[in-house]
């Protein structure tokens, strides 16, 4: 990679950065983090972007979900399963929806730094900087709790490495064994035709699983699949510190993760993200939000994929329900006019955040559901493939996200509102979500057929 090292990014402006008051502290902390075993594998990086690369082609689809900010609180067994479990059956819907191979990427394993749009926090006169991930800083708020500290970098790594050895271990073990989806909890829809009709595309699932079973035997596949993990690159000293040569290979590789992502607030062209992540070997996520220019996209996918490799780039476009009509159509004729390879994939969560009359931060179900919808109409006519979806989202029923078939309501949000950061769609809302997608793709496919 031309006049790239893995700290070239230092010679450009940071954006989102974080303000350490020991330097040696810090170093102190990096020089560990770099004789650390890496949390993935080259070959295991390679093998997801050769999925990707026919995710681009239409012939796969990329399911990437998980926690909005990881917490070293949530490192525990039961929430480990229970976001792995939902993916799971997130996938096995779609894979049914979409009669395509699924790409199960989640966002764990070090989610654990977050953006914000506002640098400092005010309460009752005092301010303070704002809460940053777990990896970062503490969300209570006092001087203390809020100081930038680097040996929470250790503690990120350490339960990164935790959360993913235990994925392996689960699905080597035969967790993803999903041949019985009859018994997958859908007591939360009632009784109206629609969710009567969520209740038999189920039942045409776990028919089609046994009669693959009686036929060909066990679908190997579905017992034990893959899963990669992804988390925001935002803190470029951490994702450095792992980056490095491996043997019989001649590029550097981003091992904190299989495919980091830049965000929205981070990937202006001259800055230090952008630096870094053109010269990792890795496939590369990122954000494109409404104020994204066409000609911008371009230069970007250009500067991050120099040789227009398939599978490189993951485009994930954020725009909110009521913009995405206006926005995504150029970015597409941009992307299309000069014949880069990408991964299309829709983010409907991040445009469409509100703040209620409580000042609580929430989303409407139909609004995720609508943008999703809009995407894949977009998609279709401007001849190419949504080619996957992003979601926040958790294995438990907390009350963080409005609407969908059992609520909850503006009222009920304070149930059970756990997020320090962003909402999720619960267990509940995410099946619902996944269902809904996968007929929406099994009826269009079935159109396009006649």
């Amino acid at each position: 990679m031309k006049n790239w090292t893995p700290d070239s990014w230092k010679t450009k402006k940071i954006k989102q950065g974080f303000p350490y008051e020991d330097q040696a502290e810090l170093d102190e902390v990096l020089v560990k983090l770099k004789s650390l075993p890496p949390l993935v594998t080259s070959w295991e990086v390679e093998t997801l972007k050769k999925e990707l690369a026919m995710a681009a082609e239409g012939k796969a689809f990329l399911l990437q979900g998980g926690d909005c900010s990881e917490t070293f609180a949530g490192c525990t067994s039961a929430q480990i399963a229970s976001k792995l479990k939902i993916l799971l059956k997130m996938s096995l819907i779609l894979t049914y929806g979409c009669q395509k191979k699924i790409i199960r990427v989640g966002r764990f394993c070090g989610q654990y730094a977050k953006p914000r749009s506002k640098e400092w926090e005010t309460r009752d006169g005092v301010t303070l900087p704002a809460y940053r991930g777990n990896m970062i800083n503490h969300p209570e708020f006092s001087p203390e709790a809020r100081r930038c500290d680097p040996k929470l970098l250790l503690d990120g790594y350490w339960h990164s490495a935790m959360t993913m050895n235990f994925i392996r271990g689960l699905v080597d073990g035969g967790f993803a064994d999903m041949y019985h989806p009859e018994l997958w909890d859908l007591d939360f829809l009632d009784l109206t035709q629609q969710n009567e009709d969520y209740k038999k595309f189920i039942n045409t699932i776990s028919d089609a699983i046994r009669f693959m079973e009686i036929t060909v035997g066990r679908i190997s596949d579905l017992k034990r699949t893959t899963f990669y993990c992804s988390h925001e690159g935002l803190h470029l000293d951490y994702e450095q510190a792992q980056t490095r040569l491996v043997p019989r290979r001649p590029q550097f590789y981003d091992l904190t993760a299989h495919m980091p992502w830049i965000g929205d607030r981070t990937r202006n062209i001259d800055g230090g993200h952008v630096e870094f992540f053109r010269g990792i070997a890795n496939p590369v996520g990122m954000k494109v939000g409404p104020t994204m220019e066409p000609n911008e996209l371009v230069d970007l996918i250009k500067i991050l994929n120099p040789e227009n490799e398939p599978g490189k780039v993951v485009l994930i476009h954020r725009f909110g329900a009521n913009k995405i009509q206006d926005k995504l159509p150029q970015l597409i004729e941009a992307v299309k006019a000069a014949n880069l390879s990408v991964v299309w994939t829709c983010d409907p969560m991040h445009g469409n955040t509100i703040t209620t009359n409580a000042g609580v931060k929430t989303r409407y179900f139909e609004d995720i559901l609508g943008e999703l919808r809009l995407a894949f109409v977009i998609h279709h006519c401007e001849g190419t493939h949504l080619g996957g979806v992003h979601f926040e989202l958790t294995g438990e029923n907390v009350t963080e996200c409005i609407g969908g078939s059992c609520g909850p309501t503006e009222e009920e949000l304070g149930n059970d509102y756990q997020t320090d950061v962003d909402p999720r769609l619960n267990y509940e809302q995410s099946i619902e979500m996944c269902l809904q997608i996968a007929q929406y793709m099994n009826q269009a496919r079935s159109h396009a057929k006649e």
